[in-house]
């Protein structure tokens, strides 16, 4: 892995800025230069909410991706109409297809469609639909490896919310899961 540029994007309360820090921590814990660069709407609650994360092996010069994301995860609608652009051929556009049935409009761009929502209720919690994911982006692109995101969640839940640990666990995995079975 060079560089990975990775557009995270859905509604205010989805947990998009969670899995960008959790994104941006392991790869810090891993060794990787990285930069996270939050944006929200309007509201904080229920309006858009992206994040850029950038990991790479060398010095991060700008934490700003316009039109050369390695990879999309969208929670919603809006956001896949949004981002879909941003990406560069070949890029990858993650889809919690549970929330988006409609296709994108590129071609030239891979399409993996996850029905986090759908996944996060049956590992027990529909909170965990983007630990769903980011489970998927991390099992496509091995640009952290699960472990680094394992010690991740230890250290942002501590000691008082350990018991959260597990069921994140669960949901990384799943996600992950459900594109092994598509990519087989």
């Amino acid at each position: 892995m060079a560089t990975e540029k990775i557009i995270m994007a859905g509604f205010g309360g989805q947990g998009v800025m969670s899995m960008g820090q959790l994104m941006t921590y392991a790869g810090m814990i891993h060794g990787k230069q990285v930069s996270w660069l939050p944006a929200y709407g309007p509201e904080m609650r229920g309006g858009t909410a992206n994040c850029s994360v950038i990991v790479s092996d060398s010095l991060v010069g700008s934490p700003i991706i316009t039109e050369d994301a390695s990879c999309a995860i969208v929670m919603n609608l809006p956001s896949m109409t949004k981002f879909e652009n941003s990406l560069v051929p070949g890029g990858k556009l993650i889809i919690n297809s549970s929330l988006v049935q409609e296709d994108p409009e590129r071609k030239d761009i891979d399409v993996y469609k996850v029905p986090a929502n759908a996944i996060a209720e049956e590992a027990g919690n529909p909170k965990v639909a983007n630990m769903v994911m980011l489970g998927a982006y991390i099992e496509l692109t091995g640009a952290v490896p699960f472990e680094a995101v394992y010690e991740t969640l230890k250290k942002v839940y501590g000691a008082g919310k350990e018991h959260f640990i597990p069921m994140n666990e669960k949901a990384l995995q799943m996600g992950a899961e459900a594109v092994r079975k598509k990519t087989a």
